[in-house]
């Protein structure tokens, strides 16, 4: 029995959800998200809770039993609330700014590096050495965050680039003479 799974996820006010079928709609005041629920689980929607439950018990069903609960919970929650990572640039000379709908960032390479915001995320650049990530989708928010960090991931020496603001940089002694 799966110790995430068998919770029920509970629609708070504001967001509508719906079921057709194996897709699961949620709207709210963040937007609109689907998911389809995989064929060996059961979804229902019961008194404003969500439930998943195995329709028959094989290994398939438990293993994904407590995954569909995670993103349906995941579902509700970002169009409730949304999701938001934060991004720090350190380094002399590195920056970050809007430009128009990209995110261009000057990350001391030979070129201007130009970041396509995708639909549904929304960037806002503070100060040109933070940036923050939000939207309702938490796997699209993690993936912008995890390729604009991949640009230029910090480096151990001195810990130029880009980091997560909750993330600690293990730095390393440099050359002794």
């Amino acid at each position: 029995m799966s110790r995430i799974g068998k919770h029920p996820v509970p629609v708070p006010q504001g967001v509508q959800v719906q079921l057709a079928g194996q897709t699961l709609t949620a709207k709210g005041p963040k937007g609109e998200l689907k998911l389809t629920i995989v064929e060996d689980l059961d979804v229902t929607l019961v008194d404003g809770k969500i439930t998943v439950k195995p329709r028959q018990v094989t290994r398939r069903a438990r293993s994904m039993w407590g995954m569909q609960r995670t993103l349906v919970n995941n579902l509700v929650k970002g169009v409730k609330d949304g999701f938001n990572e934060e991004l720090e640039i350190n380094g002399v000379g590195l920056r970050a700014a809007m430009q128009g709908k990209n995110l261009q960032l000057n990350m001391g390479f030979s070129h201007e590096v130009i970041y396509p915001i995708p639909a549904g995320i929304e960037i806002k650049v503070e100060k040109p050495t933070s940036i923050k990530i939000s939207g309702a989708d938490k796997q699209l928010v993690g993936k912008v965050a995890a390729d604009i960090r991949g640009i230029k991931p910090p480096e151990p020496y001195k810990g130029k680039g880009i980091k997560y603001a909750s993330e600690t940089i293990l730095r390393k002694e440099g050359k002794k003479k």
